[in-house]
């Protein structure tokens, strides 16, 4: 595992005043990784994780906040102490795209702090050499595909879900390599 990438910590303003970090998770963030997600609705469960929106085990809580910040790379937004959103890609087996997800605490809603995780995520996967940073994404979620158009991704049906949309980015061309 790599050592943790603190050159990556940022404060950000928010538009309504509020200051934020943008940090890489560490594994001492699994109380409040914890915490964040035991407050999400049962909607914006359902529309970052689909169908597998029950409660999250300790398995899957540990698998969150113990990264090797390469292949697995995790952005949380803190606000006050606690954790109020995140962004994570996991890379793919052919090593060079990986599939990203995000999720914001139901009253950050709105707030600008998943633009502020999604370009810290992006550029770490930029960075890190990846050519594409894709996702799922449920077709009725309208608000999080109008966002990933917004940021640069391409729409696509999933040709065996179709309740469900491949949001696709390029990052570098394969020629640049």
């Amino acid at each position: 595992m790599a050592e943790y990438p603190a050159h990556l910590e940022r404060e950000r303003r928010l538009a309504d005043g509020r200051l934020v970090a943008i940090r890489p998770i560490r594994a001492g963030d699994e109380p409040a990784e914890r915490r964040f997600f035991d407050h999400l609705s049962g909607e914006t469960r359902e529309l970052r994780f689909m169908k597998f929106a029950s409660v999250l085990n300790e398995k899957l809580i540990h698998f969150f906040t113990r990264i090797d910040y390469e292949r697995h790379m995790a952005f949380v937004c803190e606000y006050r102490g606690e954790l109020v959103g995140e962004a994570r890609y996991l890379a793919n087996p052919d090593g060079r795209s990986c599939e990203f997800g995000v999720v914001i605490a139901d009253d950050w809603h709105g707030s600008g702090i998943a633009t502020l995780l999604m370009q810290a995520l992006i550029a770490a996967a930029t960075a890190r050499g990846f050519e594409t940073i894709e996702g799922l994404v449920l077709r009725r979620n309208a608000v999080m595909l109008a966002f990933a158009r917004d940021l640069g991704f391409e729409l696509a049906p999933e040709a065996h879900e179709p309740a469900v949309v491949r949001v696709v980015r390029k990052l570098r061309s394969a020629s640049a390599v």
